[in-house]
């Protein structure tokens, strides 16, 4: 074996034990999750919030053309939400705003993510997959207020 096939195979091998080490590091010192495909739920045609603990969420999305049911969620701060995404008609993209959340919502199919949000404001949603000519309508948002604020608006959702 040449010399610089040695290096190149021994620089491949370093740069997948340091690849691994930064997956493992994100996924336990930082609690970073992978995004989950549900195979054991049927796909639901309406979107639903419940209230499933104290500041604990569980959201079903649902996205079709040209828009996301629900566009607006209200929460209060400090809210932990699991949030479940199918589509109605084609495959879609959801991507929230300052999370790191980027979920496809596909047919017949479920995905998950559990995310908190720990600061008040507005993240916007938006779907990062082409889907045809009004593409561009296919957004929301999630409205994160304190309590207060929230029980003035009517509750959450």
């Amino acid at each position: 074996m040449d010399k610089s096939e040695k290096t190149a195979l021994s620089l491949s091998g370093i740069l997948l034990v340091v690849f691994f080490g930064a997956i493992m590091y994100a996924s336990i010192a930082k609690n970073i999750d992978v995004p989950t495909c549900i195979t054991d739920m049927d796909p639901f045609v309406s979107d639903t919030l419940f209230e499933t603990g104290s500041d604990s969420y569980e959201l079903h999305m649902v996205a079709r053309m040209w828009a996301f049911q629900p566009s607006t969620v209200r929460l209060p701060v400090g809210s932990t939400v699991d949030l479940y995404v199918t589509s109605q008609d084609i495959i879609h993209g959801f991507k929230i705003d300052r999370k790191n959340v980027n979920l496809m919502a596909v047919p017949g199919a479920i995905n998950y993510v559990r995310v908190t949000f720990d600061e008040p404001g507005e993240y916007l949603y938006a779907c990062h997959e082409f889907c045809g000519a009004a593409h561009h309508t296919m957004a929301g948002r999630f409205i994160i207020e304190d309590r207060n604020d929230l029980t003035d608006a009517g509750g959450p959702l």
